[in-house]
């Protein structure tokens, strides 16, 4: 199990990996819900087209049981929908080959990684592409306001945009 020491130097690495804020959590504080994968159907044009979106992506009931299954995950909060993807998986990928066998992220936002994603069949991508938090029906808003990072509704291009990425630990 990780200790406090250990959960410090992973979010320092996130930090040196270009994340500007990342705090441990606890994966039980992530809110889950069904209406968050709707709002990916009805309102994302990603919805059937990415292997990483609906309907591929887990459901929400089994990102809940995923998330009940670890005691420590990082939540990371940068600039950059893209950027936070790619560090997220690189996060992903050293903090496994620390010893924690478990680690898996959730992205933000739809994968990008192919022009035209292969939906008929195996991903082009599968070490790098990961479900994004919303996807998979975590509640992005109520997960990190309870955090205490910032977070609101885009209304217009003017708007600071907040990314953010979970990183499951074990």
């Amino acid at each position: 199990m990780a200790t406090r020491a250990e959960l410090d130097k992973l979010c320092r690495l996130a930090q040196e990996l270009g994340i500007p804020e990342v705090k441990a959590i606890d994966p039980r504080t992530v809110v889950t819900a069904e209406w968050v994968r709707l709002k990916c159907q009805y309102g994302c044009g990603g919805h059937n087209k990415r292997l990483t979106c609906p309907p591929y992506s887990p459901t929400p009931a089994t990102t809940r049981k995923m998330l009940d299954e670890y005691r420590h995950a990082l939540l990371l909060h940068g600039d950059g929908h893209a950027k936070v993807r790619e560090i997220a998986v690189e996060l992903e990928r050293r903090i496994f080959l620390e010893g924690y066998y478990k680690a898996f992220a959730f992205a933000c936002g739809p994968c990008w990684l192919c022009e035209k994603c292969n939906v008929g069949g195996p991903c082009k991508h599968p070490y790098q592409a990961r479900p994004a938090m919303e996807a998979s029906g975590i509640d992005v808003f109520a997960t990190v306001r309870g955090h205490g990072f910032p977070i609101q509704v885009v209304t217009s291009r003017d708007c600071q945009q907040n990314h953010y990425a979970l990183v499951l630990v074990e």
